[in-house]
């Protein structure tokens, strides 16, 4: 085993994770709605109070990452996800569904991004970030391993084969490749670790205490940037959650809106890929400060596609590529801030604003949308990645 293998390990795990635990949703709510008569309105409240559950459970796996014991909790959580998953079959009615669902999003906060990003920072370090943008280029395809499946699989044997084969697909091939990959970088570290251990002992210098909630809490730098990265999450997860309907909105037919929307992902990858060709150029803040920028131009492109259509093809590329990038950018700049200390319960504890925005962000759009059409909804979010690049600006003219 050497450290590349293991990353593309961590990287092709992560892609069926994703596939598996978090895409699933989207891919079979029109199945649920169809065959099982359940509400649309009950089934998407169920998946915001996932990715509530996955707010609270991020921090927690942060720690136990901290802690020495990231594979366990990235492999032992995709397990009990993808158990949950092929339970969602004995789902009797609505409501036993909104309760394994979760039951899932706990898993979701303790075995996606957020866990494994702290997990390679952990264990990388300075080498973490071209580590992290390895296993986003792999799982930025997980939706088109997710969707295509499902759909297949539904027409020809029904939504449950398609449960059960996503779950088989994380037990068998993601989580073995997640433990053996994770095992192998958590030992690598600790070796490094044990090399420094008699020079740290003879320090006279007293210890770092761990970051006690309340004196992370009082961190200005904290806060701007957890209110930062927040308010972009806002703002992608109300353009990818209401895009087919603002689509529509702005005059487009049915098929051509599925085709927009369809490309984001695409250039998500592509955001990823300009980043790598010039990331030993230009510094990681400049990097980041761009991605606002981007998210910023995507949405003004989107709110002026119904006098000039051809923005959407804009709108496409720089909301994909802004948002792409962002997320690889969130835990390095976590890291460069706030240090490596304790990352884990640093970063999980900055995820929880980013994905309440998330969760919240369906609901929200539908109140923007009663009170103004789409056109306040594009408004206020525009007003999201202004407040979101003063606060993360904020945070580093304080850091200096």
């Amino acid at each position: 085993m050497t450290v590349r293998r293991a990353i593309i390990q961590l990287s092709i795990g992560q892609t069926i994770f994703w596939a598996g635990l978090y895409y699933i949703f989207a891919a079979l709510l029109i199945r649920w709605e169809l065959a099982e008569g359940w509400s649309k309105t009950t089934l998407t409240g169920a998946f915001s109070g996932a990715i509530l559950m996955a707010a609270i459970f991020s921090p927690i796996a942060g720690r136990v990452v901290d802690q020495g014991h990231g594979p366990k909790i990235l492999a032992g959580a995709a397990l009990i996800g993808a158990g949950l998953v092929a339970l969602l079959t004995t789902a009797s009615n609505e409501w036993m569904f909104v309760g394994i669902y979760l039951g899932l999003g706990a898993c979701l906060g303790c075995c996606l991004y957020e866990t494994c990003f702290a997990f390679v920072t952990r264990t990388r370090g300075a080498e973490s970030k071209r580590a992290i943008t390895l296993i986003t280029l792999f799982a930025g395809f997980a939706s088109t391993l997710s969707f295509p499946l499902c759909h297949a699989i539904t027409e020809a044997f029904g939504w449950h084969y398609a449960a059960f084969t996503l779950s088989g697909m994380v037990t068998l091939i993601g989580v073995p490749l997640i433990w053996t990959g994770a095992s192998f970088l958590e030992t690598e570290h600790q070796k490094r670790e044990a090399d420094t251990a008699a020079e740290i002992a003879a320090s006279t210098a007293p210890p770092s205490p761990p970051p006690a909630p309340v004196r992370l809490l009082k961190n200005p730098v904290f806060w701007l940037i957890a209110g930062g990265f927040a308010m972009l999450g806002g703002n992608h997860g109300i353009v990818i959650n209401h895009m087919l309907p603002i689509l529509a909105d702005r005059g487009l037919s049915g098929d051509a809106a599925v085709l927009t929307a369809s490309m984001v992902g695409p250039m998500q990858v592509a955001g990823r890929l300009a980043m790598m060709a010039v990331e030993n150029r230009i510094s990681s803040h400049a990097i980041t400060t761009a991605c606002f920028f981007a998210v910023g131009g995507a949405t003004a492109a989107l709110f002026f596609s119904s006098a000039v259509p051809m923005l959407l093809v804009l709108f496409v590329i720089l909301q994909g590529s802004g948002h792409g990038v962002t997320s690889i950018m969130r835990p390095v700049i976590v890291r460069e801030l706030m240090g490596e200390k304790n990352f884990g319960a640093i970063s999980g504890a900055i995820a929880v604003p980013y994905l309440m925005m998330w969760a919240a962000a369906p609901l929200l759009g539908s109140l923007l949308w009663a009170a103004g059409g789409y056109d306040l909804a594009l408004m206020v979010i525009g007003g999201f990645v202004v407040a979101g690049l003063l606060s993360y600006r904020g945070a580093v003219m304080i850091s200096r």
